[in-house]
Formats: C-alpha cells, sequence, structure tokens
C-alpha cells in the first residue's frame, strides 16, 4: 500500500504542475501571450538535463546528433564495410562498462586518419583510419579508445561546460535542438583535455585486453601516426599528448601484461581491408 502511495505521488505532483501551467498558458486573457508561453512549457518539457542523463535519454541524444553528423560527414555505403566494423565494435561492446548502451559502429569516406565518438554508443571511423592500420588489433585499439570516450561521458561533460558558457542552459537543462548543435560541434571539431585522453586510453587498454586482442596494437598504432610523414594525422590534432600517452600505456602494460596476441596478421587484415574498400 505504502509503495502505490509513493508512486502515486510521484507522478501526481508533476503532473499537476504541467496541467496547471497549461491552464494558465491557454486561460490568459491575451492570445499573444498564450501563444508564447506554449513553446516555453513544451521546451522545458524536451530538456536535457545533461547532469542526470539516464541511458536511454542519452541514446536518444546520441540518435539525434548521429542524423545530423549524416549531414555533415559522407557516411560509407558499403555494407560489407560497414558490416565488418560493426561486428568488430559489438565483439568490444561485450567487455565495455556500458555493455547496456545500443553501440553503433558507422564507418566515414574520409582519407583522413581519424576517428570519433558522441554518446549513447555511437562510434564513426574513417575509411583513412581503417587503411593505415596495420591491422585487427590496431583498429579494434582505436575503436575501443573511442568507446572509452562513451564509458567516461566526456562529450557530455564538454556539452555541459559549453552550454554554460554560451548561456543556453535553463533551470530544466538544456533544449534537445541545442544540445544536438553543441554536441555535433564539439564531436567534430575541438579535442579533448588531456585527461579525457588519458582516461579513454585506459578505458580502451581495459577492454581490448578483455577482448584478448595484442595489448601493443595500442601503443604500435600511436607510435606509428606519430612518425607520419607530412602533417599531423587529423587524429593526433584533436587527440592532445601522443607522446606522454605512450608512456602511460606501456606503464599499465607493464603493471598487467596479458599473453593474448589476437588480431596481429598484418597480411591477412591489409587484404581484406584493401578488397573491401577498394
Amino acid at each position: 500500500m505504502n509503495n502505490y502511495h509513493n508512486i502515486w505521488k510521484r507522478w501526481f505532483y508533476p503532473l499537476i504542475s504541467v496541467i496547471t501551467a497549461l491552464t494558465i498558458c491557454l486561460t490568459t486573457p491575451l492570445p499573444t501571450k498564450a501563444i508564447d508561453l506554449l513553446p516555453l512549457i513544451y521546451q522545458g518539457i524536451q530538456a536535457f538535463n545533461l547532469s542526470r542523463l539516464s541511458d536511454s535519454q542519452e541514446i536518444d541524444l546520441g540518435s539525434q546528433m548521429n542524423q545530423q553528423i549524416q549531414k555533415e560527414v559522407r557516411i560509407s555505403r558499403n555494407s560489407l564495410l560497414n558490416n565488418y566494423v560493426q561486428e568488430l565494435g559489438m565483439k568490444l561492446a561485450v567487455n565495455s562498462d556500458r555493455p547496456n548502451l545500443s553501440y553503433t559502429f558507422q564507418v566515414v569516406e574520409d582519407e583522413a586518419i581519424n576517428a570519433f565518438a558522441t554518446v549513447g554508443g555511437f562510434c564513426y571511423i574513417n575509411t583513412g583510419l581503417l587503411l593505415a592500420a596495420e591491422n585487427e588489433a590496431e583498429l579494434a585499439s582505436v575503436i575501443a579508445h573511442e568507446m572509452g570516450h562513451i564509458e567516461g561521458k566526456h562529450l557530455i561533460k564538454q556539452m555541459r561546460e559549453q552550454a554554460v558558457i554560451n548561456g543556453v542552459a535553463s533551470s530544466t537543462g538544456l533544449s534537445k535542438s541545442k544540445a544536438v548543435g553543441i554536441g555535433v560541434k564539439l564531436a567534430l571539431n575541438l579535442p579533448r583535455s588531456r585527461k579525457d585522453e588519458y582516461d579513454a586510453d585506459a578505458r580502451g587498454l581495459k577492454i581490448l585486453t578483455h577482448t584478448k586482442y595484442a595489448q601493443s596494437a595500442m601503443v604500435s598504432f600511436m607510435r606509428k601516426l606519430e612518425k607520419t610523414s607530412g602533417s599531423l594525422p587529423t587524429i593526433l590534432s584533436t587527440h592532445p599528448g601522443a607522446k606522454d600517452r605512450i608512456v602511460s600505456l606501456q606503464r599499465q602494460i607493464s603493471n598487467n601484461p596479458s599473453k593474448d596476441n589476437n588480431g596481429l596478421d598484418n597480411v591477412s587484415y591489409k587484404a581484406k581491408i584493401r578488397s573491401i574498400v577498394n
């Protein structure tokens, strides 16, 4: 009986508040004011409180951002390539600290060596990065790193900070359209902090290790990017502190070594990727 009473109280008062607000809005003697208030009430109901996002809300936000991102980048229509990356990602997702998220892994047709993630399980891998990786373990290390950002809710933290700076957050939170806009801009253009990079590396290494891929692949891929001739690879320009991160990864591997060396077959990986991409 007490449980029923508590549930009733939990839903009754918020419902009364909404009904009261709508009643005031609809019965006000100034029609123009009523029209102005309705969108504000609706916007408040649709607001995201970035400090207390549920998993379902985060997935919804990630889905909305994905729709916008698909207008900004060219998602590959190569089903074989997307299926390969999705299958690899889901293999890693089993060992994520957030396996309840509906992870989605997509390939972006772009020669730049880059990858990024948003929220709610959405990860994006450039074709340039797929071709730059020497083997599946190196590719898996990058995907695991991006999943580390999702685990740590790093973009959500950046969005919250940016909303405060821009003065667009209200007492109810951030409207869906503004949240999507800020999130997409941050994901595509702005770098993560060094703290977030170290955290994503540690989380990614854990995922990689539990999936039995070679730990060394995360270090070897980062080293190769550092030595890339010409301009700095996009993934390093948006992920600062590569040298220090390598040292940190080596220390973590030394403290918790794994005997598993899966995914280091360079020849089969290169043949597979080139046959699919080209």
